[in-house]
């Protein structure tokens, strides 16, 4: 099914600092609560359990693709008919931890994406492997959607629309509120460049990292507000994409069309 508009809930939640059971929890009540016409549910970065410095706790905490979070996530997918998006802490059967985007249709098909680029200002760097897969593109509901995850959004060449291969972009994130200015206008930035929705889901609440308020951003691809969240409490951000505006747009500016040739090496 093609749909000329894509209906879009922005979620930023307060997550409890490694309680799964406790954000799960809270997710489910989320979205017995979201609108029923609702295409697609963007969660956090490390919705889950939040980001653990702790290596031991993270690995008690982190799970394979067929582990309850994910099972979890289906199971709200298909009973609403929605598709759901974010992070979680994932490991390999190496011991390996990462933190892993998602994204999963209510037909249960789920696609995977693990963070590139770790922030080294945390122990995320040092206690996590890095992904070595591209950014991948979802074809869903006859749009393109791309999934990075927070400090991807630093490294522009890393989010690079070449072709336009996608038509939004979602960016689950745990961005403190203390450097909120950059995540606001690196997500304009990005989504002016590439010509896609970018879609900010930021967590709210606080931990020993600092506090996080909720910022939740979603610009179209002209880079205007067409949603957004400012709050510590748990807020659902409702936006709905247009295909009409997005083409439009691209018309008037064909920046693709003179855009660099370039590869990236991995």
């Amino acid at each position: 099914m093609i749909n000329s508009s894509l209906k879009i809930a922005s979620v930023s939640l307060p997550v409890v600092w490694a309680d799964k059971k406790a954000n799960i929890d809270a997710v489910s009540d989320i979205m017995a609560g979201i609108r029923k016409d609702t295409d697609l549910v963007v969660l956090p970065e490390l919705f889950s359990t939040a980001f653990v410095p702790d290596p031991d706790v993270q690995m008690r905490l982190a799970e394979p693709d067929s582990g309850e979070t994910v099972d979890k996530l289906k199971e709200l997918a298909a009973g609403y008919r929605m598709a759901i998006a974010g992070s979680y802490l994932a490991c390999d059967g190496d011991g390996r931890i990462f933190n892993r985007a998602f994204f999963v249709e209510p037909s249960g098909e789920t696609t995977f994406y693990d963070k590139r680029h770790l922030f080294s200002l945390s122990p995320e760097s040092s206690i996590m492997s890095a992904g070595t897969g591209r950014v991948p593109v979802v074809r869903y509901r006859g749009w393109n959607i791309g999934m990075i995850v927070c400090y991807d959004l630093r490294f522009p060449v890393w989010c690079r629309n070449v072709g336009l291969a996608y038509d939004v972009m979602l960016v689950p994130s745990n961005w403190p509120s203390v450097r909120g200015y950059a995540f606001e206008h690196l997500l304009i930035g990005r989504a002016i460049e590439n010509q896609a929705y970018y879609v900010g889901a930021n967590r709210g609440g606080a931990d020993d990292y600092g506090d996080y308020d909720g910022m939740t951003f979603v610009f179209d691809q002209d880079g205007r507000p067409v949603g957004l969240a400012d709050s510590d409490d748990t807020r659902v951000v409702y936006v709905e994409t247009s295909r009409d505006a997005l083409e439009r747009s691209r018309k008037r500016m064909p920046a693709s069309s003179a855009a660099d040739q370039f590869s990236i090496i991995i």
